[in-house]
This record gives structure tokens, sequence and C-alpha cells, in this order.
């Protein structure tokens, strides 16, 4: 099992960080970016082997298109050193995933531009790539941005670096089988990547309820796609149902008081069942819920501060 770390949003605003709309996220790393390494550190104090840099807002959408032309490379390399130093600063061996965020706005799938993506991609694979072991191309609403950001990655990354793709899932209305916020299937999207030998297959930014749905299915499919060596994952958020036209990051949303660290644990454990070996959290899942998930996979101490 690998412990993968929590949101890094809530953790920022819990510590008095800069962090408004629309930066979100990105606000830290153009004003407080040693608060972002001190967020990674504590993920890493909770027992999380891999943490994820801090480049999630840092698009368009979040920062502007003006402050992107002119930042976006500088800021992403950011965002990968505080990841670095955080794991220097703790004398770990916690590997660094490079977060390739939704590029169009989290949730939206009707708002992809294939004609854009290399655009807004090219220059946060550029200043991830020398701070990352691994890229995650995460939250992503439909099967044709994580094929392009495949695609674009076997140009820009001569280093080859291992690719994971997290899907978010509709999650604000029963369906007849686990969906893509897109309405594309799960099935669809887990057959799709399989094709393209992608190193994780994951679940993410979505309620824990159809996480577990959707592992089967992709479970499943690897099996007839003869493809066990996909690694599968799920890292869920703590949010209530989002409607459609919701968009990830619209504010810092209430969060449901029933998936403590121990209730969230429970929801690992059946992931685990069901073949992920991948496991951390979204929005909403902090520094308790690793320190809980670690202490019961792998039997690690944690020593937070």
């Amino acid at each position: 099992m690998t412990i993968i770390d929590g949101g890094m949003g809530r953790e920022l605003a819990k510590r008095g960080a800069p962090f408004r709309q629309p930066e979100w996220s990105a606000l830290a790393m153009i004003e407080a970016p040693e608060i972002v390494r001190d967020v990674h550190r504590d993920f890493i104090q909770s027992g999380a082997a891999v943490i994820t840099t801090n480049s999630y807002a840092l698009v368009p959408f979040h920062i502007g298109a003006e402050r992107f032309a002119q930042e976006a490379q500088d800021l992403a390399a950011s965002a990968g050193e505080m990841a670095r130093a955080a794991v220097a600063l703790e004398g770990t061996t916690t590997k660094v995933a490079g977060s390739i965020p939704p590029l169009f706005g989290s949730y939206r799938a009707d708002l992809f531009d294939a004609d854009h993506v290399e655009d807004i991609a090219t220059p946060l694979i550029k200043g991830l790539s020398p701070h990352v072991d691994f890229w995650l191309a995460e939250t992503q609403s439909l099967i044709a941005e994580s094929v392009a950001i495949h695609d674009l990655l076997s140009t820009l990354d001569t280093d080859n670096k291992p690719l994971w793709v997290s899907f978010t899932l509709e999650d604000s209305e029963h369906l007849d089988v686990p969906r893509l916020r897109s309405g594309e299937t799960v099935q669809e999207a887990v057959a799709t990547l399989a094709g393209l030998n992608v190193a994780a297959i994951l679940f993410n930014c979505c309620q824990p309820e159809v996480i577990d749905q959707a592992l089967d299915v992709a479970q499943t499919t690897l099996q007839q796609k003869d493809a066990p060596h996909i690694k599968l994952g799920a890292y869920a958020n703590a949010f209530p149902p989002q409607p459609k036209d919701a968009t990830a990051n619209d504010g810092l949303d209430e969060v449901r008081d029933d998936l403590t660290p121990p209730a969230y644990l429970v929801w690992a454990k059946k992931w685990q069942t069901q073949g992920a070996s991948l496991i951390g959290g979204c929005c909403g899942i902090g520094p308790e819920h690793i320190a809980a998930l670690s202490q019961h996979f792998t039997g690690t101490s944690t020593t937070q501060r």
C-alpha cells in the first residue's frame, strides 16, 4: 500500500496562508510558498509516501491569462521546489507527484478545448519536470483531456516519467453505472487508459460512496484488458454531493461531519479489498486522516507537529 497526501487548500487556509478566489491555492505559491512547504511537511510527518505539488490552481481559470503567460512556468517550478524542500527537510524517501490539473476548470468537461491543451499544460510540465518523480493528471472530468495530457507528455518529458491519471466521478445523482462528470462511463475511461499503458488509474475529488463502485468496474476492466500491472487508487473529498453545475473551487465548501479519520479509514479498507494500492485524500481530508491511513496500512508511527 502506498499512502498519498491529502487536500492542500484547507490546510493552507488553516495556517493563515493568503487564500481567496479566483487564485485559490495558487495565491500561496505567489505570496507565501514557505507555507506550502510546511503543509507538505505535515503530510510527510503524517505518513504520506507521496506528496503532490501545489500546482493545481496554476491555470488561467484561476490566476488569469496575463499572469499565466508571464509566470506560470516559474510558479510551477516553485511548486516543485517547495515539495522537494519538504522532503529534504524531513529526510525521507517521499516521492513527489507533479500535479497536472484540469486545464479549463474543475468538474467542467464542457469547457474542454483541445486546441489549447498544449498552451496551458506545457509551462506547467516544463516548470515541474526537474522536481517530480512522476506525473499525476488529477480531477479529470473527461477521457479526451487525460489522453491529450498523455500525448503531450510523450513529447515533452524526455525522462519518460510514469503517469498516473485520476478521474473525478459524477456523485450528485444515482446512476446506472459509475460515470465521469462528462457522462462517459468508468469502463470506457479505464479501457482507454489501459490502451495507453499508464502506470496508475485513480479516482478523486468525489464522494467515497461512488469511488467504491468505480473501483469494482476498473478492476474488472483491467483484467479484461490484460493490464493487471496498472495500479488502482483512490482519494475522495469530504464534500456533500456536488451538482452538475458545480465548480470544485467555488469556495471553501462545508465538509461532511461523518468523514472523520476513523470513518475515512473504513472506506480505505474497502478500497483496498477492491484492488486499490494507492490511497490518500482530496479536499477536506487532512493530515489527521492520512495519519490514520498510515498507521493502519503501514504501521508507521507519525510525528505531526
